[in-house]
């Protein structure tokens, strides 16, 4: 049966319309980017490294930043072996060491590096090039614990906004500077960039004068790392998915305390960043040891440090 002109063109319509939506859904890609504190490569944690990998495979990443990724000594004055190539090996993923026991799993190729290796380059099944960058910021002094009045590396305590703000740029401020210089060329390629890492200092989205008000943090702090990075073009993904500060703390930092321990102090500073121009962030999960604390939960849980989970949409 031969169909009549009107139904021939109807039949065009919705042929033209299918044919341009798979097109759109062939060009969508998402990616889920992770960082995890690994816990002196896991060792620290007294389980196997098959119980690190199996936090990776319950986040379903394709690219983890990886911090603290050498393991104890086997023996004394042994090199510290690297658990993050013995992760890639496990799950059959490419690999970058970056030094300083960091490093870049990824399902995808590793194309290339920046200068000083705090990021690379990946290629994407679509041919589509996509920048991560991962770092481990100074751990101390830690200006929770100073504000606080917890020792910890002999650190002065400290009383005000002001002073926290200038401890942690002379802690970081240095490393900070260095990254943003490798990150913000790839930023102007227009390429989707991305940013994991451990700052050890708390986000300026968190310790908001909202938050003091609400008793979840002890007073505002701008704090400079996470300031810098999004004022560069980045947003964190996590509170791009949960703005609110008070109802979604979103801590990482630690499992391995209660949150009511009076020498230790709860917060986010494990980071999860997406270029702001090109990317949509549609979920962002804590992955940890309880449904108590973690959207994902992964029991024993290995580290010290709740890891991060993005799911981001490229445009």
């Amino acid at each position: 049966m031969r169909a009549s002109p009107g139904k021939l063109s109807q039949l065009q319509l919705i042929a033209s319309v299918l044919l341009l939506c798979g097109g759109i859904n062939a060009a969508a890609e998402t990616l889920r980017v992770m960082t995890f504190n690994l816990w002196h490569g896991g060792d620290a944690g007294k389980q196997p490294l098959s119980q690190t990998a199996a936090v990776i495979r319950a986040a379903e990443a394709d690219v983890v930043g990886l911090q603290e990724t050498h393991g104890w000594e086997p023996a004394p004055g042994a090199p510290r072996p690297d658990h993050g190539r013995k992760l890639a090996d496990l799950l059959g993923w490419h690999y970058f060491d970056q030094g300083a026991r960091t490093g870049v799993l990824s399902r995808h190729p590793i194309v290339t590096n920046s200068p000083a290796r705090w990021g690379v380059s990946l290629r994407l099944p679509s041919g589509r090039e996509v920048w991560l960058f991962n770092v481990h910021f100074a751990a101390a002094p830690y200006q929770p614990y100073q504000l606080l009045g917890i020792p910890y590396f002999d650190a002065p305590f400290l009383k005000t906004p002001e002073e926290a703000i200038q401890a942690a740029r002379a802690a970081r401020g240095g490393q900070v500077d260095r990254m943003l210089a490798e990150l913000r060329p790839a930023l102007a390629t227009g390429q989707p960039v991305f940013l994991t890492g451990d700052f050890n200092e708390p986000s300026h989205q968190d310790w908001t004068p909202r938050a003091a008000a609400a008793g979840k943090s002890p007073l505002a702090v701008e704090f400079p790392a996470t300031l810098a990075v999004t004022r560069a073009g980045m947003k964190d993904a996590y509170r791009a998915t949960h703005p609110d500060e008070v109802a979604r703390p979103g801590w990482t930092w630690t499992p391995t305390t209660s949150p009511d321990d009076p020498k230790d102090r709860h917060d986010r500073i494990d980071f999860v960043f997406v270029s702001a121009a090109n990317t949509s962030v549609t979920r962002c999960q804590i992955v940890g040891e309880s449904a108590a604390f973690a959207d994902l939960v992964v029991q024993p849980y290995p580290s010290d440090h709740r890891a991060v989970v993005a799911t981001v949409e490229l445009r």
